[in-house]
């Protein structure tokens, strides 16, 4: 097989890639090695900041979005049994988050391509990059049982932070940068309509919880646990009655409860690979990066990735410049750092470490004070969620 652009991954960043050079006319095909039913049902990020909404419209991929999912234009923070709502338009000139899940992202992704698209081969394992500094790599990967070899001009690595690509850049080219925290978040779905109409952000003395959504009907919680923790051990009342502790206020507001459908356990960690290419292979989303979930920019990290790569790609066809994709790491990256920062503050400010003591208890507290009452801490924080520019 051959093309121009070997997509490693479909997850939203490699079929948001395929589908921005689709309507650039440059061909690509994506090898996927999970099922499609695994693809469409694999729960991660739902929180799409207002330039990867954006980019999904201009893509064609944006209808059911539109349609389905819920426009934020703030989130609550709390502390101290205190409610602070952060207007997001008011402080950004208009800007604002869409809770949209990504297995609709993906599913709205994997229709168009399968409609219109180039090749996307479900359970097609990828094995290895190969010759990746030449100007002829290659992606050998097994599909329906027998080994294959995907010719490229150049591969996009969307594979994850198991995946194959990052571990054909050299040992000796690679830099990595990387923290890990000493608790997780456990995760509910619970069949109960929200509790508020946005995110709630509680920082409390016996930890972090978040107050989220996937629809009008199905709610997403979260509670900091002690890293390591098994989901299983926490009993359904359990965390219901510690999500209410958590989120308790001085006011009348109350935590409606409903059947846990789903508990699971996020570790949290920060990581960065520098460089983000090497040679005709360039990594995008997790493959190259990772943040702590606390500032929503995992899937949105990964959006930025692959629109500058199908800007770069397409300007070197239109111009023949390679300036854009010779500067796709430093392009990137700049954005990265930027997450990266503030996904580590927001962690920071809302979770309670495990040896924390009085005077940092009150440092935090100092913090979310600021916020709460200074205007541009206020629009600092909202400008960042609500998203960084794409490079």
């Amino acid at each position: 097989m051959r093309t121009t652009v070997g997509i490693i991954g479909a997850g939203p960043a490699g079929l948001l890639l395929a589908r921005l050079l689709h309507n650039a006319g440059i061909d690509a095909v994506v090898l996927e090695s999970r099922d499609r039913s695994y693809v469409e049902r694999r729960q991660r990020a739902g929180i799409l900041e207002q330039g990867t909404a954006d980019v999904l419209r201009e893509a064609g991929a944006g209808e059911r979005m539109d349609r389905e999912g819920l426009r934020h234009d703030g989130i609550e923070l709390r502390f101290d049994r205190r409610r602070h709502r952060v207007d997001f338009p008011a402080l950004t000139g208009g800007r604002s988050v869409t809770v949209y899940a990504q297995t609709e992202v993906c599913k709205d992704l994997i229709a168009l391509q399968l409609q219109g698209g180039g090749p996307l081969l479900f359970e097609a394992e990828a094995l290895a990059v190969e010759d990746a500094g030449t100007d002829t790599p290659r992606i050998r990967f097994r599909h329906q049982g027998r080994e294959d070899v995907l010719e490229c001009a150049y591969v996009v690595g969307c594979d994850g932070f198991w995946g194959v690509a990052r571990k054909a850049i050299p040992a000796g080219l690679s830099h990595v940068f990387e923290r890990t925290y000493p608790f997780g978040w456990l995760g509910i779905l619970a069949d109960v309509p929200p509790s508020h109409d946005e995110l709630v952000y509680a920082r409390h003395d016996r930890g972090f919880a978040l107050l989220s959504m996937r629809s009008p009907s199905v709610s997403r919680l979260y509670l900091q646990v002690p890293d390591g923790t098994d989901a299983g051990t926490w009993s359904d009342k359990e965390i219901w009655d510690e999500l209410e502790r958590r989120f308790e206020t001085d006011d009348d507001w109350r935590l409606e409860r409903g059947p846990i459908t789903q508990k699971s356990v996020t570790p949290m960690r920060s990581y960065v690979h520098e460089p983000m290419r090497h040679g005709r292979l360039f990594l995008a989303g997790d493959a190259a990066h990772i943040v702590p979930p606390t500032g929503a920019k995992g899937l949105n990290l990964a959006v930025g990735d692959v629109v500058t790569f199908a800007r770069a790609l397409t300007h070197q066809q239109e111009t023949g410049s390679p300036e854009l994709l010779d500067a796709y790491s430093a392009t990137c990256l700049r954005r990265v750092w930027q997450a990266e920062r503030f996904s580590y503050d927001m962690t920071a400010l809302l979770h309670r470490a495990p040896a924390a003591t009085a005077f940092e208890d009150r440092l935090q507290l100092a913090r979310l004070e600021r916020i709460a009452s200074s205007r541009a801490a206020e629009t600092d924080l909202a400008e960042a969620y609500t998203g960084f520019p794409f490079g």
